[in-house]
């Protein structure tokens, strides 16, 4: 009986896996902003996040994050305290979801090189609630790099390329389905970025994102706001 269940669950496993169409370019559509309250050390950061594993009509997730930050004095660092709620959709013709709760902590350190280099370090450690599954944390470091091409600032009228290198770890080896690997995944992005004001941006580009099962490319659209209250 043993034998018959983990045969059953290595199936749905590998049934899942294949219905990932990796050649079939996804997209990502996204909203990223972060409000300065009074000009003080305290604020509020998310970012709301529509992914389709094609063009557009299935479902990858719906990503609704936000969280708290603080500035330390005479610091460009900032930490945050968040919260996120995710839905996750089943590749395919199913339109089968699955939820999750997730809590973070996250550490933001930003550095100007030279005078076009905008480099930015980010650190994130997550715990999680996914539907139907053992509590589990995982850890992230993104490395994201800004290059104005006419101008020295982010600032309106400014065209820039971006890129990014994401790894994620996970905490725990087991989710109470199935084995982990220590490694997650790991997301590589290159896009073009164009400044419509000091406090507004949006940019597009192409991610490459690869896991233990699968390897797919991904089309990515977003606005970012910086806001003053």
């Amino acid at each position: 009986m043993k034998i018959y269940l983990i045969l059953i669950g290595f199936f749905l496993c590998f049934n899942s896996s294949a219905q990932v169409e990796e050649s079939k370019l996804g997209a990502w559509y996204m909203y990223f902003y972060n409000v300065n309250l009074n000009e003080s050390a305290w604020g509020i950061q998310g970012d709301f996040q529509y992914r389709q594993w094609n063009t557009i009509g299935d479902l990858e997730q719906l990503l609704l994050r936000s969280g708290v930050t603080y500035t330390p004095k005479n610091t460009s660092a900032v930490f945050t305290v968040g919260y996120a709620n995710i839905t996750t959709g089943t590749p395919g013709e199913s339109n089968n979801t699955f939820g999750e709760n997730r809590i973070y902590q996250e550490a933001l350190i930003p550095q100007k090189i030279a005078k076009r280099f905008f480099l930015t370090h980010r650190f994130r450690y997550e715990q999680r609630w996914v539907e139907n599954q053992d509590f589990r944390t995982r850890l992230r470091y993104n490395l994201f790099l800004n290059i104005t091409l006419n101008g020295t600032e982010l600032k309106k009228g400014v065209f820039y390329a971006a890129f990014y290198n994401e790894l994620f770890m996970n905490g725990e080896r087991s989710n109470g389905v199935s084995d982990l690997e220590l490694f997650d995944r790991n997301r590589t992005y290159f896009g073009l970025g164009y400044a419509l004001s000091s406090s507004s941006r949006i940019q597009v580009g192409w991610m490459r994102q690869e896991t233990e099962n699968w390897t797919k490319g991904q089309l990515q659209f977003s606005l970012h706001q910086n806001l003053n209250f």
